[in-house]
């Protein structure tokens, strides 16, 4: 019985081999504004009694398991897979028999499992696997083994080793010779470096042709930074306007020139400029499930439909956009009534000390937020090679005080009720910039004042040239169903009482950013119980920085190879998406890194010795920004993390000052 099913699911896989499109793959479909959402409709299917049924003999023969030739593409369809933006197949290569082999990516996951399975003909024991593994290295015994890509968006071709792999020149030339003259578009194919090492060898190569991923990822048209559909209006944000001018509608798709470093709640982005899928506006889409994409010359392809109102889906490798119909809009008319909420942690305002970070656990969440209360996790866990830079945590109790004492409270609740406030954009933006100068411009308590500057002492030893970073800790913020991802401010290397002090009632003022308010207004939180708490902490002289996510970037279902996005100097930059940072993947499992892009910044983040950061040339532009040991010392910390939380899913920030690791937050990662 279980080989008849086998026989079935292969006939299956050949019909939809034989019926797939074998046009070239498109970065996107646009429907003319012109055309009728009824002739833009599908074509509906025949009545069941119209169906023929299919009859599958018993004695079908199953297809193979693998193949010697990829003759066209409907067998490469058979024997790859899509994950993302890339279709991929692989293939091993026998160095005794020359023998090359397309296998079944759908029944074998790993080149070894074949080998093992359909070559060798034996278990896969440890001590067999240690033998086998020398095929990773320069001294390979038995077999090549590589992957075979097409890069939808690109349309361009690949062939590569595991980014692992220390194959050489003569490894890769043979590679490159056996899989042209097996593959029906061997002509098209380069070879693709997946690490440092594998860029160095490309080098050597004489009559192979190469393409690095960072060639590739700026050639692409198209990048899904978060899949979905929508429905919404289309605006065009026009180039030029200054970011603090500008005020979005929750049912806006928008088209950016360039990404933004904020942006309140809209249902799609689109951006002509790529960015990062860990950039905080794609962790903002991300949380608020919305499509959100790269696609270049979006404002002349999308024209016709500016100021309509449209159905825009994302997916890997493709997007759709087009005149909504009647249906969909009432569809989503109804969806929309049906109102999420989040309900924030009760906050603790009985707590009146400033109590170093050491002292902190997850359990002191209530009185310091979850920031604060994260990094005293991971200090009291001692876990190795894990710093935390030395820091105290200001409770909610003194923030609500402050809005008392000035009596912003009765301010803040008049504001609330007003019914313009709530529908006016532009009135709510004016509003709220007024309420957070008055929170920065009322005087902070004595009593606060005070215990600042017996912590600052405390935590900088008198050392006025030590500088802090002043950032949010509050309880809106780093929660399992709400991010609040670069909603509220951070004031960096601030030096002695007053500077600090200062910067505290800055970071209290934006929790009524406009992005920070309209973030929690959809996700219907009650703004009486939202708190803000500050995080002090030593600031580092960082030499590298960035974000690390414990996911694959396209699949959810990985969860041994963790997304790194790194930049020279201080990693401020890194999360605001205005340019492409280094992106590597790494494996803690087998410290596997595979090079996605390089940052080449002409410049990077340094402290102020008088205290802020400025600007200053890049050195190191185009180099690697991490070592291949930072990386692999970055992601082994980051998986004891992982058990820390006992969680699968974080947003990770460090700072490598040299090459001591330091972590600076850690919270849940949204998956939706």
């Amino acid at each position: 019985m279980k080989r008849y099913a086998v026989a079935l699911l292969a006939v299956a896989a050949m019909v939809a081999c034989k019926t797939a499109s074998v046009d070239p793959p498109r970065p996107g479909k646009v429907i003319d504004a012109a055309v009728t959402p009824d002739a833009a409709a599908a074509p509906a299917l025949p009545a069941a009694a119209e169906l023929a049924p299919v009859v599958v003999p018993v004695t079908a023969p199953p297809r193979k398991l693998w193949t010697a030739k990829l003759e066209d593409e409907a067998t490469f369809l058979a024997y790859s897979k899509q994950l993302g933006n890339e279709r991929f197949g692989k293939f091993v290569i026998d160095l005794k028999s020359d023998a090359i082999y397309y296998f079944d990516v759908d029944v074998y996951a790993v080149h070894k499992d074949f080998i093992f399975q359909e070559l060798y003909k034996k278990p896969k024991t440890k001590a067999a696997v240690r033998v086998f593994d020398k095929n990773y290295t320069a001294q390979k015994t038995d077999f090549m083994m590589c992957y075979l890509v097409h890069h939808l968006s690109q349309d361009a071709w690949t062939f590569a080793f595991w980014d692992g792999d220390t194959a050489t020149a003569a490894h890769v030339t043979h590679a490159y010779k056996r899989m042209k003259e097996t593959f029906f578009l061997g002509d098209r194919v380069k070879f693709r470096p997946d690490s440092d090492h594998q860029e160095a060898v490309a080098r050597q190569l004489v009559d192979v042709p190469f393409i690095l991923n960072d060639t590739l990822y700026q050639a692409a048209t198209y990048v899904a930074f978060n899949k979905g559909a929508a429905i919404g209006t289309l605006r065009q944000v026009p180039p030029g306007i200054e970011e603090s001018e500008l005020t979005f509608a929750p049912d806006e798709i928008v088209i950016l020139k360039t990404p933004l470093a904020d942006i309140t709640p809209v249902a799609g982005i689109i951006s002509e400029t790529f960015s990062t899928p860990l950039a905080h506006v794609s962790l903002r889409a991300r949380g608020w499930g919305i499509p959100n994409i790269g696609l270049k010359a979006a404002s002349t392809t999308l024209a016709a439909l500016v100021g309509k109102t449209v159905f825009f889906e994302a997916t890997d490798a493709s997007y759709t956009l087009r005149a909504a119909t009647e249906a969909e809009i009432a569809a989503h008319a109804a969806m929309a009534k049906t109102a999420r909420a989040v309900k924030l942690p009760i906050a603790a305002l009985d707590v009146a000390r400033l109590a170093p970070l050491e002292e902190l656990t997850a359990r002191d969440v209530v009185a310091y937020g979850a920031k604060a209360a994260n990094l005293g996790e991971i200090i009291h866990a001692k876990a190795d090679g894990i710093n935390v830079p030395a820091g105290f945590g200001v409770p909610f109790r003194y923030y609500a005080e402050h809005l008392k004492a000035a009596k912003l409270d009765e301010r803040i609740a008049a504001m609330l009720a007003e019914p313009r406030f709530a529908t006016d954009s532009s009135y709510r933006k004016a509003k709220l910039a007024e309420l957070r100068k008055a929170i920065v411009d009322a005087p902070a308590s004595p009593d606060l004042v005070a215990q600042v500057a017996a912590a600052l002492a405390t935590l900088t030893a008198d050392d006025a040239t030590v500088g802090v970073f002043v950032r949010s800790s509050g309880n809106a913020e780093d929660l399992e169903d709400f991010s609040g991802a670069g909603l509220y401010d951070t004031v960096p290397n601030m030096k002695g009482t007053d500077a600090t002090v200062g910067a505290i009632k800055t970071v209290w003022a934006s929790i009524w950013n406009l992005g920070a308010y309209d973030n929690r207004k959809l996700y219907n939180i009650d703004e009486a119980q939202v708190f803000s708490g500050v995080l002090v902490q030593i600031g580092v002289a960082a030499t590298a920085a960035g974000v690390l996510v414990t996911v694959h970037p396209t699949d959810p279902t990985d969860e041994k190879n963790y997304t790194v996005n790194a930049k020279s100097g201080l990693g401020m930059a890194v999360v605001d998406g205005r340019k492409v940072p280094e992106s590597l993947i790494v494996s803690w499992y087998n410290h596997g890194i595979r090079v996605l892009s390089r940052s080449s910044e002409d410049t990077k983040l340094v402290f102020d010795e008088r205290g802020g950061i400025h600007e200053v040339p890049n050195p190191d532009k185009g180099k690697p920004v991490l070592t291949n040991q930072m990386a692999i010392t970055l992601v082994d910390a980051a998986r004891r993390i992982t058990k820390i939380f006992k969680s699968n899913k974080l947003d990770i920030e460090w700072v490598f000052a040299g090459t001591v690791l330091h972590i600076v937050q850690t919270r849940p990662y949204l998956v939706k």
